[in-house]
């Protein structure tokens, strides 16, 4: 089985079930487990480099108004690589290569490979879809025993949150873009109610919104994460640098108390596969340190206020 990969998730994913030795190739992005930096590229970004995040915002509702792709898939790449299995995704049209162009790549390819989409917007979902390429590559044991060790921690966050009464959960606003602000949606609120906090600004199973700073002051959360999509914790820095000007922004309740927090938003939080138990044992120690002890295995988040 030669596997293909268009997004950083389902290199994730197809790692976790052991089958790093059958990927051939990843996009530009993946960066997870180290072991892929190697691997051929399969894609590029249309979008330049050294943009600010208003910038960025500006060309990504451009392109997608247009109707322009934001990714273009390198076929010469993806031909020489003779995939058996490309794994992607339709749920964001943001975050990988269109799902038609890679259809109709697929259909040009010799052998006709398989292509598989990802599109949860659950963490029971993600589950599913680990399941679904474990399948896929003929490895459904692993896939299985994969998801169980994931399902057991995702119960252990949940059992120590269920002792919290209800009026030590605070209410919590993810954000993962900042100029403008967006709402975190699909899995996030789950790991915040799971967490033992309140979402208070998101739609659960719903797409990220953009939302006006406005909103955001007047919902006057107890704790404020900052989980910037496809930024890592040092560029996201920066923006948060530029949050502070912000009327209000010093006046929060998050930032009076020191509940604001950062963490890298490329690697957890924005990613539907493994390590959004990674996230949520990182969100559920920022706001119960004292019941959720440290992720093992990612840094804890960063205070910002």
């Amino acid at each position: 089985m030669r596997i293909v990969s268009l997004l950083p998730s389902a290199t994730e994913i197809v790692c976790s079930i052991g089958l790093r030795d059958q990927l051939v190739g990843v996009t530009h992005e993946c960066d997870f487990p180290a072991s892929v930096g190697g691997l051929p590229i399969v894609t590029r970004s249309l979008i330049p480099e050294g943009l600010s995040s208003a910038a960025i915002d500006a060309q990504v509702r451009q392109r997608l108004r247009e109707h322009n792709a934001l990714y273009r898939l390198r076929e010469d790449v993806l031909e020489e690589l003779r995939p058996d299995l490309i794994v992607t995704q339709a749920l964001c049209d943001v975050c990988a290569v269109a799902a038609d162009e890679v259809e109709a790549a697929a259909c040009a390819l010799p052998g006709r490979p398989r292509v598989v989409n990802l599109e949860p917007s659950s963490l029971q979902e993600v589950f599913e879809t680990v399941e679904w390429v474990g399948d896929a590559a003929g490895q459904a044991g692993k896939a299985r025993r994969a998801v169980a060790e994931m399902r057991a921690r995702l119960d252990a966050v949940r059992q120590r949150s269920a002792a919290l009464p209800s009026r030590d959960r605070p209410r919590v606003a993810v954000l993962e873009w900042l100029h403008p602000p967006f709402n975190a949606g699909h899995w996030t609120p789950q790991l915040v109610e799971f967490a033992g906090g309140i979402d208070c600004l998101g739609n659960p199973f719903e797409p990220s919104t953009t939302v006006s700073w406005e909103r955001v002051a007047a919902s006057d959360p107890d704790a404020i994460l900052v989980a910037l999509c496809g930024f890592g914790e040092e560029r996201s820095l920066e923006d948060v640098e530029l949050l502070r000007e912000e009327p209000g922004w010093k006046s929060l309740r998050a930032v009076r108390e020191g509940r604001a927090y950062l963490t890298d938003g490329n690697a957890y939080f924005n990613r539907p596969g493994p390590r959004l138990l990674d996230s949520l044992e990182i969100l559920a120690h920022a706001l119960h340190p004292r019941v959720h002890p440290a992720p093992p295995e990612a840094p804890p988040a960063r205070h910002v206020g």
